[in-house]
Formats: structure tokens, sequence, C-alpha cells
């Protein structure tokens, strides 16, 4: 009986370990942070998204700034998942294949430093990782493919504002009028060209696009 209650308590104390060990993180890059926020929401294995800035001079820039130029951030997200359920490898090719990564100078409808595309590696492995997705997706496309392997920094998120945009039902002014931030995001979306750039480029291989 002892044994038992030994084992049972030792498996208490390991599996909050082992599940904890699962977990890992990977920052990109893909223009908007609010799509690619919102694409890998979808995924299963990914536990959280978080969107914010990352790769430039400054700490806690605000979205003003970011977006003005100059400070060399991206819009960027940090992607939270469970390795034992979506390898690194796989977010990267599902990443690579939601993106316009021929296009060096922003993605779709928005142009300028930072909402240009990038990976983003804390060591040699993760380099070896991305680069190897980058290698295999340049060869599915038979085009260029320019987005970079960066070192990791600094990620800041941005303001709660800029959160699960996606599917707020806060009411904000845009450019279409008062709206749900829910639906000024998809109609954004819709406008800036993004899925159906990406759908020009990949067809069927676009996991995204249009869902």
């Amino acid at each position: 009986m002892s044994k038992r209650i030994t084992l049972a308590a030792l498996a208490l104390i390991v599996s909050p370990i082992a599940a904890a060990a699962q977990t890992d993180v990977l920052t990109v890059a893909g223009g908007c942070f609010w799509c690619v926020e919102a694409d890998f929401e979808k995924v299963k294995g990914v536990k959280e998204v978080v969107s914010g800035f990352t790769g430039g001079s400054i700490a806690n820039p605000s979205y003003k700034q970011v977006t003005k130029g100059g400070t060399g951030h991206y819009e960027a997200v940090q992607i939270t998942y469970d390795s034992s359920k979506v390898s690194r490898k796989q977010l990267l090719s599902m990443f690579l294949r939601s993106v316009d990564p021929t296009d060096a100078g922003g993605q779709f409808c928005d142009r300028g430093e930072s909402y240009r595309t990038a990976i983003f590696a804390g060591n040699d492995t993760e380099k070896k990782v991305a680069a190897a997705a980058i290698s295999e997706a340049q060869s599915a496309l038979g085009q260029k493919i320019v987005t970079p392997v960066l070192n990791e920094g600094a990620f800041f998120a941005a303001g709660a504002e800029h959160q699960d945009y996606y599917k707020s039902s806060e009411r904000v002014l845009t450019r279409f009028g008062v709206k749900k931030k829910s639906e000024a995001y998809k109609r954004y979306r819709k406008a800036c060209g993004r899925d159906a750039r990406v759908q020009q480029l990949w067809g069927s291989a676009a996991p995204f696009a249009g869902s």
C-alpha cells in the first residue's frame, strides 16, 4: 500500500514537470499581427498567441511608434504551443504558407519595415529547423523566399486593445465606420488582399486562407 501511495505521489510531482517541458515558444512576423494571431489560434496544440513587437532598438514601443517606422521593430506574434501535439517544423511550414514570403517590402496592402516577414530563432537548433522549413517551402513554391531567420531578442506585447482583435465584440471607429472589432477585422483582411494573394501563391497548400 505504501508503495502504491509513493508512486501516486511521485506521479503527481512528475506529471506537471513533464507537461511544462512540452511547452515551447515560436516568434514569427507575418505582416499584420491581428491576422497571424487569428490564424495560429486555430491550430491544434497551440496554447496561446500574443501580438507584439520584436527586433527593434527601443524597449516597450507603442503601436504608433512601430508603424510610423524607424524603430526597427516587426509586428510579430509569440506562439506558445505543446510540442507533443504540434512541432516547430509544422508551425513554420504553416507560417510560410500563410504569408507572401517572396515580398521583402511588407505584406499585402501593409508596406514598410514593421510589416516584413521574419522567423526568430533562439539557438542553432532552432535556426536549422527554420532554414530547413524555408528550403522546403522554397522548393514547393518554385520562387525565391526572402523571409530571413533572425536572432531572437526581446518581445514586447502590444496593448490589450490589439490582443484577440479578430474576435472582439468591442465597437470602435474604423475606416469602415463604427464596427465591432471582429467585423472590422474581417473587412480589413479582405480589403488588404491577404487571403487572395496567399491562395494565388500556395493554392490548396495554404492552411488558413478563406477559413
